[in-house]
């Protein structure tokens, strides 16, 4: 009898350790993704999901994964207490398994709490190794490229234990080969497509058949929405990944998984495609958006065009409003940032009933300024940005309705019993008209009567009082007196808390200190005029920040800009900016010298729904730019100090001797067919009869100065400027 002899079993195949890299707040979904790629062993930790798998698992990952960034191979794990170890460890790996003397390689590290602690050295060490066995075993090396490798090594230490790792993707996998054009600060693609996952659109888009981002930039967005809805794998339009160059690439594996994710691609699209449509401020970000859209294939489903915020208007009963608004990066927009979240809050919460809004932004501190109830939040990180995307679907719109004037008699023979009787009278005459006009705010009072030196005006529920300094032959004890009296009597006439009422003494101001800040606390409060909203601040500067009696000059710029560009210059805080682009100005330019009043201009800009390249801030001196501009507008507003000499000047600017020469250089800058709006608080301005000789002028000062104003008829004068039929002509007169 024959004994068989027993046959060699085959040594079993180890499954090959692989590791997909991620942004913080992905693990969860890239380890799904691992798991429905046939991953086995899946651990999760902080950027990274490892699993263990073969080949077609990692292959299937650089192909379908939406939220990985890198896909790695791991070839050797080992201890590396210092450098020498990594050359050692790296040394033991034959190389030339995995590329040839003709390739290219580059070895990038991560450092986590590592006992190795710099990360160029521990690459080069590595890249040593490989050179020297390729060197010793060949007499010839591969060369290093940085930038562009035929293979890319990833050697990941954490604490004293080391993984070199093949990374299979080569270019982060966010790279999906359909970004052309970008906007500023693009959102990575990866972050896009987590983005719409956790918003959880996907899920109730046959009840929200509309996907709008007002604020779409390079539209990231609304493109990997649309991608994930067909079931196109985010890996399909990319050229290249770092196994093509491997030794132990599988073309035909490859292939495989290609042509199974093109069929699925044509057996999955949507019959009925939902509305994809994007807005962007900035048309050269909307012409960047639509290459992007064509490059991806999907130039018949998204639809991208130009608009502001404040023109955006549902398209329908029920969708899904998903955006990811601008940062505000730099201190100086941060003010702006916070408003432009207000109008986004209040747009969706007036004109998108039913709607879902999702929400990603770096300052969640700021989501309350939405008005916005939110469901759901997911902390997430764009880069090293720590973000929010927040979710919901109901808010609630602040209070509109100011609360109405009631005034309490004073007893007979009561001190400053004429300033109350006065007071009353003036509201019961001007209340009416403020009503049947909609303004809601507006001058109550100024010096009626010569005791009380008083300017009062009212802003919706406040109270801003401003005390006119007495003249010397006044004792400053009984000014005082008389002004304490005065706040008894406001307070007494109109029944209203402290909180209420903004007091402030007005003096007689030289140059800087007209608009220097005064000790405050800083709030901004919310007022309306002529259908926008504007910001004032009652405690830091000596004026609000909106000048009452420039209500009618505003609304005369807002009929004339349409269709026209805008310049402001000396600015201030931009209110009649705000005028010309709710009046539908192309485009509007803005120039004053101070920092803080242009943040205050964009806040109230973006307060209205309105940013973006088409308004500019400048900060210069309105002289010097009118110099050195070239630029022509269709409409300019011109009301500049009546003195200044701020420190930035070396000399004084005063508007009766230096307007004729402002004047000239600002109609230099008006088109032919344009007007220019001139303005001034000076009282005793007698406009420089020369300037008739060059231009047709006309005063409309009656006509400017608004009902409540009529007291003080010089409180501005106003006139019109514009060219001759016959001829432009330049500036003749250098300031």
């Amino acid at each position: 009898m024959h004994h068989l002899r027993p046959t060699a079993r085959k040594k079993k195949k180890q499954p090959l350790q692989l590791t997909a890299t991620c942004g913080f707040g992905l693990e969860e979904l890239v380890s799904e993704e691992i798991a429905s790629f046939g991953g086995a062993d899946i651990e999760t930790r902080p950027g990274a999901v490892r699993w263990a798998g073969n080949l077609e698992t990692g292959y299937r990952a650089c192909l379908w994964s939406r939220f990985a960034s890198r896909i790695l191979l791991e070839l050797a794990r080992f201890d590396a207490p210092n450098t020498d170890a990594l050359y050692t460890h790296a040394g033991a790996i034959l190389w030339d398994d995995h590329f040839t003397i003709k390739s290219t390689f580059a070895v990038h590290t991560t450092l986590v709490n590592a006992a190795i602690d710099h990360s160029q050295y521990a690459s080069l060490r590595i890249k040593d190794a490989i050179v020297d066995q390729f060197r010793k075993r060949f007499g010839k090396r591969p060369d290093v490229d940085a930038f562009n490798p035929d293979i890319r090594l990833n050697l990941h230490i954490q604490g004293t234990g080391a993984s070199l790792s093949l990374d299979l993707s080569g270019e982060s996998l966010h790279r999906r080969g359909y970004r052309i054009g970008t906007g500023e600060a693009p959102l990575k693609e990866t972050l896009a497509a987590a983005i719409v996952r956790f918003s959880g659109w996907l899920d109730r888009v046959e009840n929200e058949p509309i996907l709008l981002d007002p604020m779409c930039g390079g539209a990231t967005l609304l493109i990997e929405a649309a991608l994930m809805l067909s079931d196109s794998a985010p890996g399909l339009l990319r050229k290249t990944f770092g196994f093509m160059g491997w030794n132990k690439h599988d073309p035909q594996l490859w292939e495989r998984l290609v042509q199974e994710a093109l069929d699925r691609e044509g057996r999955n699209l949507p019959e009925t495609w939902p509305q994809f449509i994007g807005f962007d401020a900035d048309p050269k970000v909307v012409a960047a958006a639509r290459k992007n859209i064509i490059a991806a294939g999907l130039r018949e489903v998204i639809v991208v065009k130009q608009r502001q915020l404040a023109r955006l208007e549902s398209p329908g009963a029920r969708g899904c409003l998903l955006t990811n608004p601008p940062y505000g990066e730099r201190l100086s927009e941060k003010e702006a940032v916070k408003y432009l979240y207000r109008c986004l809050g209040r747009t969706f919460l007036e004109r998108f009933p039913g709607w879902t809004l999702a929400f990603f932004t770096a300052n969640p501190d700021l989501a309350e300024m939405t008005g916005m109830q939110w469901q759901n939040r997911y902390r997430l990180f764009n880069g090293p940005i720590k973000c929010q995307l927040l979710v919901g679907s109901e808010g609630r719109l602040p209070d509109r309705t100011p609360p109405a004037w009631t005034t309490t008699p004073p007893a007979a023979g009561s001190p400053g019993e004429d300033l109350a009787n006065r007071l009353i009278k003036n509201l019961s005459q001007l209340l009416p008209w403020a009503e049947s006009e909609g303004i809601t705010c507006f001058r109550l009072y100024e010096s009626d009567i010569p005791e009380y030196n008083l300017a009062i005006d009212l802003y919706e529920e406040w109270i801003h009082v401003q005390e006119y300094a007495p003249p010397a032959s006044i004792d400053p004890a009984k000014a005082e007196e008389r002004f304490s009296l005065a706040l008894q009597v406001i307070r007494s006439v109109f029944d209203v808390p402290r909180s209420r009422v903004f007091i402030k003494t007005r003096q007689k101001q030289k140059g800087a200190q007209q608009y220097q800040k005064k000790p405050g606390q800083g709030n901004l409060y919310e007022v309306h005029e002529g259908g926008g909203r504007f910001l004032v601040n009652f405690t830091d500067y000596l004026d609000t920040g909106l000048f009452l009696d420039h209500r009618i000059t505003r609304a005369r710029l807002l009929q004339l800009v349409q269709g026209k560009t805008f310049l402001n210059l000396f600015a201030y805080t931009g209110s009649a900016t705000v005028y010309a682009a709710m009046g539908g100005a192309t485009a509007t330019t803005t120039v004053d010298v101070s920092a803080t009043y242009l943040a205050r201009a964009q806040a109230n800009l973006a307060l209205n729904g309105f940013g973006g390249p088409l308004h500019q801030m400048i900060e210069a001196d309105c002289l010097d730019w009118l110099k050195d501009s070239k630029d022509r507008f269709g409409v300019i507003f011109l009301d500049p100090p009546t003195f200044s000499n701020a420190r930035h000047r070396k000399q004084t600017f005063d508007v009766q001797q230096d307007h004729p020469a402002l004047l000239r250089l600002a109609m230099h800058h008006l088109a032919k067919a344009g007007v220019l709006i001139f303005s001034t608080n000076f009282r005793k301005f007698k406009l420089d009869n020369t300037l008739e000789q060059q231009f047709d002028i006309r005063e409309i000062s009656e006509e400017t100065v608004p009902f409540d104003f009529k007291r003080n008829q010089r409180i501005h004068r106003c006139w019109e400027f514009r060219h001759p039929l016959h001829s432009i002509d330049s500036a003749t007169e250098a300031f």
